[in-house]
């Protein structure tokens, strides 16, 4: 993921004038318009229109419901501004146990989903560990949990209880790309579905004058 600092341009305001600076800013925005549109996130304080259920996978039995959101600023910045920060407060709230447990599983860049479990019957059971995603036709499995909340490790709910984790995986989620989500015998391809709404979402930001 590319970012261009800000930093050498002040720096420059400050030593060499205002025509240095004017470089610096030139060749800022040179970068930036060099990276892939979908590698770069948008700016700090720049929102979009799309609500977390444009972002958010289901996969339904009559017992349970698994929802899968992907933790990558590239697509939660497409969010509205009170369901795009939600998440970022999420990870930043959880921010040391996730670096912690990345350490503990030797990730150095994680990708991030944040999983639900939520339970329709009393008596359901659920396995963590049988969520995997398959993306480029590799299986990706989560390498560590972070629970945030304490049925996660109980293997049980009741009806309308909820159990609830961030997922760390090997890599970041390749967001614009098609993958699928699977948990035991589901499967849903509806990522792929979604990708036009992200990518036009966010083609319209990239191009609303600051």
């Amino acid at each position: 993921m590319r970012r261009t600092s800000v930093l050498p341009g002040l720096f420059l305001i400050a030593s060499l004038g205002s025509a240095a600076c004017a470089r610096a800013q030139t060749e800022a925005r040179s970068a930036a318009d060099s990276a892939p549109t979908d590698s770069v996130p948008l700016p700090p304080g720049v929102y979009g229109t799309l609500s977390q259920n444009d972002i958010v996978i289901r996969l339904r039995t009559d017992e349970l419901e698994v929802r899968f959101v992907p933790l990558d600023i590239r697509v939660t910045g497409l969010l509205g501004r009170d369901a795009a920060e939600s998440l970022q407060r999420l990870v930043e709230r959880n921010r040391p146990a996730i670096d912690s447990a990345g350490r503990a599983a030797g990730i150095s860049e994680p990708g991030l989903a944040l999983v639900t479990f939520f339970s329709l019957r009393d008596g359901t059971r659920f396995n963590p560990e049988q969520l995997t995603v398959t993306a480029r036709n590799q299986l990706l499995r989560p390498l560590a949990f972070v629970p945030l909340s304490a049925r996660f490790g109980a293997g049980q709910l009741d009806a309308r209880e909820n159990a609830m984790a961030v997922y760390l995986f090997q890599d970041l989620l390749p967001v614009w790309d098609p993958f699928t989500v699977h948990y035991e015998h589901l499967v849903s391809h509806d990522w792929e579905r979604r990708l036009p709404t992200l990518a036009r979402e966010r083609d319209r930001l990239a191009a609303t004058p600051r």
